[in-house]
């Protein structure tokens, strides 16, 4: 049913189709040729450049973005590459404005940082979009590994132990690869099937074999995976979502962010996406942002984005905050869900102003709501998982975990940052980790 985006009630269609695919186009488009070489020409290409140390994955941002300057950006996806192997998605998702362009000297001296993020999907969409793997495959070992996991984590696992002759399985619940790069990313930030694309450019250099539909639990259990692989590797993310601990949060129309992300990156059409008139998000992190934008960008006439704490505690990074209030978006801070209102369905739902300390005022405020999204964070979940450090998977710093032969990475691990940069760099350090405990 098409409607109006006045029309009351959960929709779909709210919007025309060029509409949709105008606000859905993505958000930082390619460089062209000329811009990067202008973009390159900025680097100061520093002995000890403060990029490189911000980099989770630490990248050489130097040379790739001189290898670019000089005309070489092939060379340049190969520097990128040899570190992050799924340099092209975090090109396109990485909080740079937050790690390496934030210490950029360019950006300390004039507020203008060199753009690095966009120089790095300049180089490595050339690379890609030749089909040309800049890695070959070892000889084979006779070794077995399997990767629980087929997000970024355990992707770049298993590419780097493919690369040194090592037979992989990877075994992923969902029906797809790719995990929150395919399912858990805004629309506008991986356009035209990228994180597919990228999984698919991944697997060719052979070794890999992926099996969907497998989950942790019933029959696939880490005692028989320890029994049939020489090793195995937990990318298993945090599959769980957190309650909101609200009074009636079990009405229609309360609904998990991260759902809402992935039903809207796997429509056939975007205005096949059912939204709410009004929609109110709950969270402060990225994935907030992400659903708080999409549901503007999908038609929605009144979104508000509330958290519990102040504006500067938020997780999502000055840039995202100021894109959801360019969308329309408005942000409430200091404020924590206490009822959900409504007869079956939301209606409407009740906050309570918070101190800075969360202590609760007792002042209320009551915003108009036909959908609710959560997006206050997700839970580890699987049985008969190793010792876990707080709410996830107990890693030494090189992702062993308390059970010989299993290592872990990526959200599901204690002690790094929820991002897909960072869940590359565990995945790449416990696969060289693995490689060399199965060849010593």
């Amino acid at each position: 049913m098409t409607t109006s985006p006045l029309s009351e009630g959960i929709v779909s269609g709210r919007l025309a189709s060029d509409q949709l695919s105008e606000n859905f186009a993505d958000l930082h488009p390619q460089l062209e040729d000329h811009e990067a070489l202008v973009a390159a020409d900025r680097c100061y290409f520093c002995h000890d450049a403060p990029c490189m140390t911000a980099c989770p994955t630490d990248i050489d941002i130097p040379l790739f973005i001189r290898q670019i300057a000089t005309g070489t950006p092939e060379a340049a996806a190969k520097t990128i590459f040899s570190q992050n192997i799924l340099g092209g998605m975090c090109a396109r998702v990485c909080p740079t404005e937050t790690l390496c362009e934030e210490v950029c000297v360019r950006e300390t001296a004039e507020g203008k940082p060199v753009e690095i993020g966009r120089l790095q999907r300049y180089a490595t969409d050339i690379l890609m979009d030749s089909g040309v793997h800049p890695f070959e495959r070892d000889a084979p070992t006779g070794k077995k590994i399997a990767v629980v996991g087929a997000g970024p984590a355990g992707l770049a696992a298993a590419h780097r132990l493919a690369m040194y002759g090592h037979d992989v399985t990877v075994l992923d619940s969902r029906a797809k690869a790719g995990g929150l790069n395919e399912f858990g990313i805004a629309s506008y930030k991986s356009v035209d099937n990228f994180a597919a694309r990228e999984v698919d450019w991944l697997l060719s250099i052979g070794g890999i074999t992926v099996e969907t539909g497998k989950a942790l639990g019933g029959d696939l259990t880490l005692d028989a995976l320890t029994a049939d692989f020489d090793a195995v590797f937990l990318g298993i993310g945090l599959g769980g979502v957190n309650a909101l601990g609200a009074e009636g949060e079990d009405k229609d129309g309360v609904l998990d962010a991260v759902e809402f992300i992935s039903d809207l990156r796997q429509a056939s059409e975007l205005g096949s996406v059912e939204i709410g008139r009004d929609v109110v998000v709950i969270g402060g992190g990225m994935t907030a942002v992400d659903a708080a934008v999409q549901a503007k960008l999908l038609g929605a006439l009144n979104v508000s984005l509330v958290y519990r704490r102040g504006r500067d505690r938020m997780n999502a990074s000055q840039f995202e905050q100021d894109l959801a209030a360019s969308k329309g978006v408005r942000i409430i801070t200091n404020a924590s869900p206490k009822a959900v209102i409504g007869n079956g369905a939301v209606r409407e739902i009740e906050f309570e102003y918070t101190d800075d300390d969360l202590s609760a005022t007792g002042q209320t405020v009551r915003l108009a709501a036909d959908q609710v999204f959560k997006a206050i964070g997700q839970t580890l979940e699987g049985s008969g998982l190793p010792d876990l450090d707080g709410r996830k998977i107990a890693v030494d710093g090189t992702g062993r975990t308390s059970v010989q032969g299993v290592w872990a990475g990526g959200d599901c691990a204690a002690g790094g940052d929820d991002l897909t940069v960072t869940a590359v760099a565990e995945g790449r350090d416990a696969a060289e980790d693995i490689h060399a405990t199965l060849t010593a």
